[in-house]
């Protein structure tokens, strides 16, 4: 799970690059954002972020209950040592990609909003500019 959390992480960090510089793909990835947005894009998108959610909340209950164990009994063994940097590995990971899906719909929404404040502009330019 861990590897598939990197993936997905990696792919939201190379997503975000996309749209933050103009490049030749900016345009493509802000056409398959427009489409994923459209029919049940988003509750999908909505039921998959509440899926994670639970995960990570699941996760970090888990260690929590690592930690109780730890404070109450004094020492802790080396498998739940592991569990524990494994459950922390995953949360931080579950969480940082919900932030991150989170940027780029925003990014992906002020983009569009700067895009039609252009038109409107150039639209009232030329109007001037005839009148």
């Amino acid at each position: 799970m861990i590897y598939l959390l990197f993936k997905i992480v990696f792919t939201e960090m190379a997503l975000i690059l996309t749209l933050l510089f103009r490049n030749p793909l900016r345009k493509f990835v802000i056409m398959g954002l427009d489409r994923l947005k459209r029919g049940r894009g988003p509750l999908v998108a909505k039921s998959v972020g509440a899926t994670v959610l639970v995960v990570l909340c699941s996760a970090v209950y888990s260690a929590m209950e690592i930690q109780r164990r730890a404070r109450e009994g004094g020492a802790i063994n080396p498998t739940e040592e592991v569990l524990m940097a494994n459950l922390l590995l995953q949360a931080s990971l579950m969480g940082f990609s919900l932030f991150l899906a989170m940027i780029t719909d925003r990014l992906h929404y002020y983009i569009k909003e700067l895009h039609l404040v252009r038109q409107t502009l150039e639209g009232v330019k030329n109007l001037n500019k005839h009148s």
